[in-house]
């Protein structure tokens, strides 16, 4: 095996013109890298396939029979990377060209580096929290579920974002996301990638938490950026609300096992959270 010193792994379904641009940025961003691209394609039938290898000859195209979800689909396309370094990457989103110049100097000296992300903006250049979080405890998990519902946009959500850090700063933190989650293949290796029980939502906090057990140090990294389109890649649909409250059902049955009050009146909560938001949902689309 002819090891490279950077694998992205980009996992696909339906989105070829998302994915295009994405990949048209990592080019940019790996001209002086010994890189690789890995499409992971989850049984899209948009014509995916024959678009992005046509003109992108270059990437490694992996197809799947069967949409497999995020995370056994990441898994696979790790499995056939040869990189030192991993960045499992969005089709919605734009890296910035200097991006891998920075971020893999940076992972080599830092102290007990276990994974990296960066500052994450929208397509109109606008911060987005999510690019920071803290470990989602019983209590800022329960506040993450309902503060949308009875708070207003100030107040929500407080603790669940990690507001120690500046926007710009680098610095220790424990949760990343998975549009950009950076790491190396040794590590992910190591605490087992993503946990497939997730098809899709949930498997980055876990995979954040588990490379912290396992005695690393994930870290924010806000001199560069990257602009996720959250949302364009996803259709809101009721299985959009299904996949999303049963990744959170997974990891707390998974971490939040005690004390076992608590551990009831969350699962609780989340069944009360996940029929709200589709009755929500229903009533928009009457509209």
């Amino acid at each position: 095996m002819n090891l490279k010193q950077l694998s992205i792994i980009i996992v696909n379904y339906n989105v070829k013109d998302l994915l295009k641009n994405c990949i048209q940025s990592c080019l940019h961003a790996i001209k002086t890298i010994d890189a690789e691209i890995i499409i992971v394609d989850n049984n899209s039938n948009d014509g995916s396939k024959e678009f992005i290898t046509r003109v992108f000859p270059q990437v490694k195209w992996i197809q799947n029979s069967a949409n497999l979800g995020f995370s056994k689909a990441n898994n696979i396309g790790v499995s056939y990377s040869k990189g030192n370094y991993l960045l499992i990457l969005n089709p919605d989103t734009i890296v910035k060209p200097d991006v891998f110049e920075k971020i893999i100097p940076f992972a080599e000296h830092a102290k007990k580096f276990g994974a990296l992300g960066v500052r994450i903006t929208d397509e109109h250049n606008q911060y987005r929290p999510e690019s920071k979080r803290n470990y989602p405890n019983p209590k800022n998990t329960f506040d993450k579920l309902f503060s949308q519902l009875f708070f207003s946009k100030s107040k929500k959500s407080k603790g669940y974002y990690n507001t120690e850090l500046g926007e710009y700063d680098i610095g220790k933190v424990e949760i990343l996301t998975g549009c950009f989650f950076f790491t190396t293949k040794k590590i992910y290796t190591e605490v087992g990638g993503f946990d497939e029980s997730y098809f899709m939502y949930g498997e980055d906090i876990d995979l954040s938490y588990t490379i912290l057990k396992a005695g690393y140090q994930n870290y924010y990294y806000g001199k560069t950026s990257i602009i996720h389109y959250k949302g364009a890649a996803t259709k809101i649909d009721k299985s959009y609300y299904k996949n999303f409250y049963n990744a959170m059902e997974i990891f707390v049955r998974k971490y939040f096992k005690k004390p076992f009050i608590m551990y009831i009146f969350l699962l609780f909560g989340l069944k009360i959270r996940y029929y709200l938001a589709l009755l929500i949902f229903s009533m928009q689309r009457k509209k």
